[in-house]
């Protein structure tokens, strides 16, 4: 399988495929709570290993979602940058000391403490990251649908959500599709033209993506109201699935690690981990 542009389910034969897609819901919920309540690094870079270990044993490929990786990595860096360019020494402000390392100018001063906070950022991002492609690309979209509902939220909008993860790899299709009929009749996106030259191309394959992806949704709009989509306040799901021992042993253990988050709040006088207080 080659990659994809945006995220689409995978299947295949692994233990992460086979868990309840209600009981990986509930897993993603407690792994990215356990991850915002606290900043240890040491605990976070034990869920960051977890999390590759995991998207190991899912057997998902790294090709198979490597552009997607490398677009989040692209945000994150850029997070990072804007949060030292915004707030230089905001590592000081927490950790109470400063130790500097080099003067840029002004107040831009790179000191331990904020290489060591925005380190900190970056692997609450690496921990949460795997875990989340895993939710995404191995649970199937109709059964994600029938886990929201199984938790409470409304089978209306669970069924709305499961159209759009089915609908993104259409759109991907649909892009493809249209981009070679573009280049066909001598529009060129590659590489050969100038980079605002590129960008107005492409800009030519979006119309016909936006009015061909409305006329999709028109004709799915019609089939759901002529099948009286709605009329009941509840449905059963063709993909649901009972919970099993795996899934509560899962439930279980990210149960754990929203504990030691609050443990460690309490061990550490607070979210932050400080190293430079002896």
């Amino acid at each position: 399988m080659t990659s994809t542009f945006l995220l689409e389910y995978i299947e295949k034969d692994s233990v992460i495929h086979k868990l309840n897609g209600a009981a990986k819901l509930i897993c993603f919920l407690f792994w990215t709570t356990a991850i915002m309540l606290t900043y240890d690094t040491r605990f976070l870079m034990f869920l960051t290993v977890l999390g590759f270990i995991l998207f190991k044993v899912s057997k998902i490929r790294f090709k198979e979602i490597k552009i997607v990786f490398y677009l989040i990595s692209i945000f994150l860096i850029l997070n990072l940058l804007m949060i030292f360019l915004f707030s230089p020494l905001e590592g000081t402000k927490i950790y109470g000391t400063q130790h500097d390392i080099f003067r840029i100018f002004g107040n831009y001063v790179v000191t331990q403490e904020q290489l060591f906070y925005e380190f900190n950022i970056f692997i609450k991002y690496f921990s949460v990251i795997p875990v989340a492609l895993l939710f995404v690309i191995t649970t199937h979209p109709s059964e994600f649908a029938s886990s929201l509902n199984r938790i409470g939220v409304p089978y209306k909008f669970s069924y709305a959500v499961s159209i759009a993860l089915r609908y993104i790899p259409t759109v991907q299709e649909d892009f493809i599709t249209i981009s070679k009929a573009q280049q066909a009749k001598g529009i060129d996106i590659s590489r050969n033209v100038k980079l605002t030259t590129r960008i107005k191309n492409v800009s030519y394959t979006l119309l016909p993506l936006i009015f061909s992806s409305i006329d999709k949704i028109d004709v799915i709009s019609n089939a759901m109201l002529l099948r009286g989509f709605g009329k009941r306040n509840r449905r059963t799901w063709y993909q649901a699935r009972k919970m099993k021992t795996s899934d509560m042993v899962a439930i279980l253990i990210t149960g754990i690690f929203v504990i030691v988050s609050l443990i460690l709040i309490k061990v550490n006088n607070g979210r932050f981990y400080n190293i430079f207080v002896k």
